[in-house]
């Protein structure tokens, strides 16, 4: 008994341009390709759009995570962050050469922030607050002095880019997430087309949405200690 041999493509290059997740969508409302109008393209660029801003909204999406760093200059407490930047995760501060030395930032909200009573107070910094505005903002405490060439060390999580159908271009949508997003577009796009199909694309993109999310984790073990240091003196 000879085993069987399986013949498999040996590549991992499925990624299928903002078109054709357009037309698959189309698809799945029963609009055909050749029904597509262009205006109906136009719109269903959009929709997508429109669905990448719930994925951005949807945090954080693993794969749009990116270390960035600046260095901190002496007496400056705030500095501006890229505009695409919609989150950051955890920081640190690198402040030596010989060895190199880090030391992680806790963050803190709006409402600790304004509580601090002396926030022009120069050392090493040891929080900082993120500022979610149009061109958000990173501000620490304490103010960064002299003492060290600061470096300031960020996992930020970036909204995803524009989603386009010009010369072919992938979305910036990660394998795992490819059925999720095509099954929110199909959703949208029934909304106007299809109503009639509009619940059932909805259930589609909902479970689609859950099995993509579900694996979008890191997996690494979670550990729950009891705050018991306030019982004992």
């Amino acid at each position: 008994m000879f085993p069987t041999v399986v013949q498999t493509s040996g590549t991992f290059n499925f990624n299928p341009s903002g078109g054709e997740i357009i037309l698959t969508a189309f698809d799945r409302i029963q609009v055909r390709p050749t029904e597509v109008t262009q205006a109906q393209m136009q719109r269903a660029v959009m929709e997508m759009n429109l669905a990448l801003v719930k994925f951005n909204n949807m945090q954080p999406n693993l794969w749009t995570v990116d270390l960035q760093s600046f260095p901190l200059l002496a007496g400056s407490a705030t500095y501006s962050l890229p505009a695409e930047t919609t989150q950051v995760l955890d920081a640190f501060i690198r402040y030596a050469t010989n060895p190199t030395l880090d030391r992680y930032l806790s963050q803190i909200s709006r409402t600790e922030y304004a509580a601090i009573s002396a926030k022009g107070t120069q050392g090493f910094p040891s929080q900082f607050w993120f500022d979610r505005l149009i061109s958000p903002t990173v501000t620490f405490y304490l103010v960064p002095d002299g003492a060290y060439p600061y470096e300031f060390f960020y996992y930020r999580v970036s909204q995803i880019q524009d989603a386009t159908i010009a010369n072919g271009v992938n979305v910036q949508v990660i394998n795992r997430f490819l059925d999720a997003l095509t099954s929110n577009l199909a959703h949208r796009l029934a909304r106007i087309y299809r109503p009639e199909l509009e619940q059932i694309r909805k259930a589609d993109a909902d479970e689609a949405w859950l099995i993509a999310a579900s694996q979008d984790v890191e997996n690494v073990p979670v550990y729950v200690y009891p705050g018991l240091a306030g019982y004992w003196r």
